[in-house]
């Protein structure tokens, strides 16, 4: 299924259904009064989170969503009918915005979440509603309030526990492989990882879920290489784990890999630069390259920070690293 994380809708909610003049005209009941029912109200726009999905592929498709109006009101004093609700599911982590204003309409965040988008509008009232003593038989009734309509713009931030971080080809999607249930593509060039990709780990009696983000460039925080649209994934996680090429061909070294990413996080201008982190050294099954990855340790150890020595590849420090990642999720 093609990921989607952004898109447009139109949303209609019904409008309300006009109210009812109508007399009374019971045999021997020759002075009837107005007996016009209401209008019945419109159906609302609803969205609702569902952690089944993980696009917003449905919503890009149907473009507008309208809901039901309100039926008439009628004579002996009958309601119209309401409008139906027109109800739209989106993946668990959308947030709703009006495009118009930018307004912050809805944050969903958990399974089963609903928030109203748009209103339907009231019913009309009916002649019954406006007889008076002075005016026992009124001849007119309400329109129905017209339902809201609204430009809305939806954007997808995955909710996952932890997210996989580095430069293009560093092993990120070899890595969720190995540790999880997700099977993304991989292969070995540069940017093979187009969107983002989940995937649940489960490791001594835990599960979390882990976001393998696609590979982020020097300048990604003013959206090179789609880097915004990619670092916004970053935002809910708890904690994030530096996946590091040992021998990245890109890089004179692993040290200069890391100050890339930490100042792609900084300068995107949220909190993820504090996010508690892993950092993890990839590839070291490949021939020479203990001197680098013994540099790398001893220069971040300078920093008060620990390097965990991995092999995607070859399944090699996974136990190591998914300890360290559940003690920082504790």
């Amino acid at each position: 299924m093609k990921f989607i994380d952004e898109t447009d809708i139109e949303v209609f909610a019904g409008n309300g259904g006009r109210g009812c003049v109508s007399f009374r005209r019971e045999k021997y009941v020759p002075k009837g009064g107005p007996s016009g029912g209401d209008g019945g109200r419109g159906g609302d726009v609803i969205f609702r989170s569902d952690g089944g999905l993980s696009t917003l592929l449905d919503a890009k498709l149907r473009r507008h969503i309208r809901a039901g109006s309100g039926g008439n009101g009628m004579g002996s004093q009958m309601t119209g009918a309401d409008g139906e609700d027109a109800v739209l599911t989106v993946p668990v982590g959308t947030i709703i915005r009006d495009k118009d204003t930018g307004e912050l309409l809805a944050d969903l965040t958990h399974h089963g979440m609903e928030a109203i988008i748009a209103k339907g509008g009231k019913g009309g009232k009916g002649n019954m509603n406006f007889a008076t003593s002075t005016n026992q038989a009124p001849r007119y009734a309400q329109k129905g309030i017209k339902g809201e309509l609204r430009l809305i713009r939806l954007e997808l931030k995955l909710m996952a526990d932890v997210g996989l971080v580095g430069l293009p080809n560093a092993g990120k999607s070899t890595l969720i492989t190995a540790i999880s249930n997700a099977r993304p593509k991989i292969a070995a060039y540069p940017f093979t990882t187009k969107t983002p990709c989940l995937g649940v780990v489960r490791h001594k009696g835990r599960s979390f879920t882990v976001a393998d983000i696609p590979g982020l460039i020097e300048g990604a925080h003013k959206g090179l290489g789609l880097g915004i649209r990619f670092l916004k994934h970053i935002e809910r996680t708890r904690m994030i784990v530096h996946v590091i090429d040992v021998k990245d061909p890109s890089q004179k070294d692993p040290m200069g890999a890391y100050a890339v990413i930490k100042n792609e996080l900084k300068n995107y201008g949220t909190h993820l630069a504090k996010l508690p982190e892993v950092v993890a050294l990839n590839k070291i099954d490949i021939p020479e390259t203990n001197s680098a990855a013994t540099k790398f340790q001893k220069e971040l150890a300078k920093k008060g920070k620990k390097v965990l020595l991995i092999s995607a590849h070859a399944r090699k420090g996974l136990d190591k690293l998914l300890d360290k990642v559940i003690e920082n999720l504790n």
